[in-house]
This record gives C-alpha cells, sequence and structure tokens, in this order.
C-alpha cells in the first residue's frame, strides 16, 4: 500500500514522490549551492543566483495549495526540505520561509478575489515577500504594536516603523499587522493584518547587521503616509489581525524547529567525521570517552528533535491546533542546535574557531531559532498554559 501525506489544503504526496522532491533538494545543494555557501555566507552577500534556483524548484509555493499553482506540500514534507537545506546553508530557508508564512496568511484568511489574485503570483515567485510584526518596542508582545493604520474612504493611511523585517528589502511585500483601533479592549481586538506591496510612503530603512544568518536580508521597514487599499486587508475585517497572525506562527515555529534539526544534524555529522580522523594519545580521538559521550547526546538530541517536528507538523497538517506541538518542537530543536553546535566546536578544537570550516557557522547560527519566532522563554509559558487547558481538574 502507497504511503501518503496530506497538507492542510487537502493535496496528498505519496512517499514516493517526497523523496523525489528530497533527492531534487539533495542534488541541488551539491551542485550548485555547498562549494559557494563560505563566499556569501562571509560576505554577507545576497543569494540572487539561488533565488532563481529555488523559484524554479517551487520552493516559494512549496506549501501553497495545487489549485493556485503551489507545490500543495504537507508541513511534514516541507519540515524535511528546510532540514535538508538547513544542514549546508540556513539562510536559504528564511528566504521562502518567511514567504511562505505570508501566504499561508492569505491562503487561510484571504478572500476569495485575495486568494486567486496574489497566491498564484506567490508560488511562482513573481511576489515575494514576508512577514512584518516585530517593532523598536515590540518583539514577543504583539499586542503592543504602534504601527497604525486609518480609515480614509475606501483606503487605510498607514503610519509607523517595523523592524528585523525578513525579506524586508529583496522582497515586494509584506503581511504587516497593525493597529485599526487603539482604544478597544482587549488590545487584540483592534489589530488587523495587510497585504502590502512597496509603493509611495513604504520605504526601507536600513539593512540590519547580524551575528549569524547572513545572506538574507533583514531590515528596517518605514511607512509614512502610506496608502492601502482597504482590498487588502487580508480577509476584508478588521480586527482579525492578531489570530490570523498566530495561525502563520504555528507554520513558522515547524520552520524553526526543522532548521534546528538541520543544523544540529550537520554539527553532528561534522563532528562525527573528525572525531576518526583526528588523533591524540595514538587514536582517534572518537576512540576516547569523553568524546564518545558528546557524539552520544548529539546523536539523540538530533533524534528526539527530529520527532518533535514530525509530530507538530502532523498536527498541523490535521487542521489541529498545534501551538504547543510547534511550541516543544521549536523549544527543543533550537536548543538542540546550540548544544550540538557548541559540542562540534570543542570537539574541532582550534579548527572549530576557525573561520575556514562551517563550524563556527553553526555556532553563530544556532542562537537565532532560540529568539526567532517567538523566543524560547515564551514557548515554556504557551506549552505550560496549553497542557493546563487541555488537562483540566
Amino acid at each position: 500500500m502507497t504511503q501518503t501525506r496530506t497538507s492542510r489544503s487537502g493535496d496528498t504526496i505519496t512517499a514516493e514522490d517526497e523523496q523525489r522532491i528530497l533527492d531534487t533538494i539533495t542534488r541541488w545543494l551539491d551542485r550548485d549551492v555547498k562549494d559557494q555557501v563560505s563566499a556569501l555566507e562571509h560576505a554577507d552577500a545576497y543569494p540572487y543566483e539561488m533565488v532563481e534556483q529555488m523559484k524554479a524548484l517551487g520552493l516559494f509555493g512549496a506549501t501553497i495549495g495545487v489549485a493556485y499553482g503551489g507545490l500543495g506540500l504537507p508541513s511534514a514534507t516541507y519540515a524535511r526540505i528546510v532540514t535538508t537545506i538547513s544542514e549546508v546553508w540556513m539562510s536559504l530557508t528564511g528566504i521562502f520561509n518567511s514567504h511562505l508564512i505570508m501566504a499561508a496568511a492569505v491562503e487561510r484568511y484571504g478572500t476569495p478575489e485575495q486568494k486567486d489574485r496574489l497566491l498564484p503570483r506567490f508560488a511562482s515567485g513573481e511576489l515575494r515577500g514576508g512577514i512584518a510584526l516585530t517593532e523598536p518596542d515590540c518583539g514577543t508582545d504583539l499586542q503592543a504594536i504602534r504601527t497604525s493604520a486609518v480609515r480614509d474612504g475606501d483606503d487605510y493611511v498607514i503610519n509607523g516603523t517595523k523592524t528585523w523585517i525578513s525579506n524586508g528589502i529583496e522582497g515586494d511585500c509584506v503581511a504587516l499587522l497593525v493597529k485599526t483601533d487603539t482604544d478597544i479592549e482587549p488590545r487584540h481586538k483592534g489589530m488587523s493584518l495587510f497585504l502590502a506591496q512597496k509603493g509611495p510612503g513604504f520605504s526601507v530603512g536600513r539593512k540590519l547587521k547580524k551575528l549569524g544568518y547572513k545572506g538574507i536580508d533583514s531590515a528596517e521597514l518605514i511607512f509614512d503616509d502610506y496608502h492601502i487599499s482597504a482590498d487588502d486587508l487580508i480577509g476584508g475585517l478588521p480586527g482579525q489581525g492578531f489570530y490570523q497572525t498566530l495561525g502563520g506562527l504555528e507554520l513558522g515555529r515547524i520552520n524553526v524547529a526543522a532548521r534546528g534539526v538541520g543544523v544540529a544534524n550537520a554539527a553532528l555529522k561534522d563532528a562525527t567525521a573528525y572525531a576518526q580522523i583526528r588523533h591524540t594519545m595514538g587514536k582517534p580521538i572518537g576512540q576516547h570517552q569523553a568524546i564518545q559521550i558528546k557524539l552520544g547526546d548529539m546523536a539523540t538530541r538530533c533524534q528526539a528533535a527530529r520527532l518533535l517536528v514530525e509530530d507538530a507538523a502532523g498536527a498541523y497538517d490535521r487542521g489541529e491546533r498545534c501551538d504547543m506541538e510547534a511550541g516543544m518542537a521549536k523549544l527543543f530543536a533550537s536548543e538542540a542546535a546550540m548544544e550540538n553546535a557548541a559540542e562540534c566546536m570543542r570537539i574541532h578544537g582550534a579548527y572549530g574557531y576557525s573561520t575556514e570550516l562551517p563550524v563556527e557557522r553553526y555556532y553563530r547560527d544556532a542562537p537565532l531559532m532560540c529568539i526567532g519566532e517567538g523566543t524560547n522563554e515564551m514557548q515554556r509559558i504557551i506549552i505550560a498554559r496549553q497542557l493546563m487547558e487541555r488537562n483540566p481538574v
């Protein structure tokens, strides 16, 4: 019997087709990516050619339904793709992940007209973008946003600043979270989500420099009397933005967790290989118990993180509430990446500290995943609250 996976949109994929997609991704990484990563990453250069290749591979439509020109992949398959790419260069996954969170907001909550108008262009990569939530004084507490949208006839006028926005420079548009009612309580009821395309009043302030996660553009966005049509209010009704955003972040957290698995895997593979070729005391260091203990813990983290991602992705594909599952996966996998990156560096010794090997990149990239898409501290709170809500006494 052929095993299949089903996406949230109802599209299905067989295990054989999934493996063919993963094999194609692996061949692309081997042929066009691996040898260029170090130079691009250390120059913090945007990978224009790779982005065009990702368009051709259909990655910008990975989770968009087949009816709109996407691949319609289940998030479980998507997570495996993200893990595979992150083992080579994590930054590439951010270019299409932020884009797909934006697309998911339109596909799940948009009007029929919005879906027909936008999703095919998202799927092809003709329109690329991300999600604009964070502000200079607002990160995890989304209800504290200040960017406002005031109704003006058939338009809204938006003013405010967003920061740390992936694809902010190279992208064309963002799913933009704003306040349409600053007086209502609770505050989240006054939030709305727009699909904002670049134009007069919508400008890029600056590119933000980062410790890791190089290559992908992270930017400050400025909205100064930016006029946007009411037709671009996702779903058509104001006040729904907070819930629409949380729905998209479930997919985002699964993606971050899958990245964590990829980085943790890469660190394990490099450490395992080095432990067999580096000799001390007349034998490979992998024969010393101290190194074996490290490798044992690293391998266990990888496997546990992978299974948590699969569990969260399965719940998402079934259309179930999965903020707890996605939070667990994101929390554990990101911490696994942090710990494995540090242990990989220790096993490599001075070579791990060198910029000639990718080990130091894992060490710089991993912390982002403990912060992005909701801090790990917040994930622990979400998990605990859901645990009590699901198990009342």
